[in-house]
């Protein structure tokens, strides 16, 4: 798969588990961490203070090989369906050789309205950088 955004996150000690391989809930953690760093960095997206913010309505990831502390895992985004108020952000989580897959999956997010939690629109630049990732499937 090819991805538009790369970004490189360190292992933790503290995310191996008794099996001493890295646990799958980390790498729900790094997909969401890649997401949102991406969302405020490259989109303007202010999670504290903004008017809308980003829902988690869905989410799955695949394992294809095992990894541990200490490692950095490369993990690649894309955008495989962005509609009015919802985005699916794809992902695979490589070893740093960027070649190696060790899971991938997607997330999708719902914005809505902070007050009412109602879906709201993605417009301005958060939908101008959004429209840089998308991939035809």
């Amino acid at each position: 798969m090819s991805y538009l955004y790369w970004e490189s996150v360190p292992t933790r000690w503290n995310d191996n588990d008794c099996y001493g391989h890295m646990n799958n809930v980390i790498h729900y953690e790094m997909m969401d961490t890649v997401v949102n760093t991406w969302l405020i960095r490259e989109a303007g997206f202010d999670p504290r203070h903004g008017d809308a913010i980003g829902m988690c309505v869905a989410s799955r990831c695949e394992y294809k090989a095992e990894s541990h502390f200490p490692e950095v895992i490369k993990v690649g985004m894309r955008i495989g369906k962005l509609g009015t108020s919802s985005v699916r952000y794809e992902l695979g989580l490589h070893r740093a050789d960027g070649e190696t897959l060790i899971a991938h999956g997607d997330f999708t997010h719902v914005f809505v309205d902070r007050e009412t939690r109602r879906p709201v629109p993605i417009t301005g630049p958060m939908r101008t950088a959004m429209e840089k990732l998308v991939v035809s499937s």
